[in-house]
């Protein structure tokens, strides 16, 4: 199965995308903000980043989104931004800020976790040339 790091700064939410990912059979490693995941993905090598956007700073994720994008063995990894931005932000984000944002699926919590793992899925079966690596849609 699937190596997939989720970084989050909800431990609850970490707990759930864990458990939901490990019953499928995935090896999940988290951490508790980009920094954090940025460090642990380098040598975790994932398949997958779940990545929140609002952890130690409000726009954290965006920042760690293209930070993974400048490493050449995380650059072709798929992320999945698994975030509440949108309650709390007067700007609204969706699917579309993929044009934008080095990112290839957007979630809004709380997910379903039939949904979540369609949407899984869904990337982890992406081909190398169709990751979003530079904020634009393939």
């Amino acid at each position: 199965m699937a190596r997939i790091i989720c970084i989050d700064d909800d431990k609850d939410i970490l707990d759930t995308c864990e458990v939901i990912l490990q019953g499928q059979g995935h090896t999940v490693e988290t951490a508790i903000n980009g920094k954090e995941g940025f460090e642990k993905a380098s040598k975790f090598n994932p398949d997958l980043i779940i990545l929140d956007v609002m952890m130690d700073d409000s726009t954290e994720g965006f920042h760690t989104a293209y930070k993974f994008r400048q490493v050449e063995a995380l650059k072709h990894t798929p992320i999945l931004m698994l975030t509440s931005v949108n309650e709390t932000s007067p700007q609204k984000f969706s699917a579309k800020d993929g044009e934008f944002l080095p990112i290839d699926a957007f979630m809004e919590k709380p997910v379903k976790p039939k949904e979540f793992l369609a949407k899984v899925k869904e990337l982890l079966a992406l081909k190398k040339e169709q990751v979003n690596v530079e904020g634009r849609k393939a």
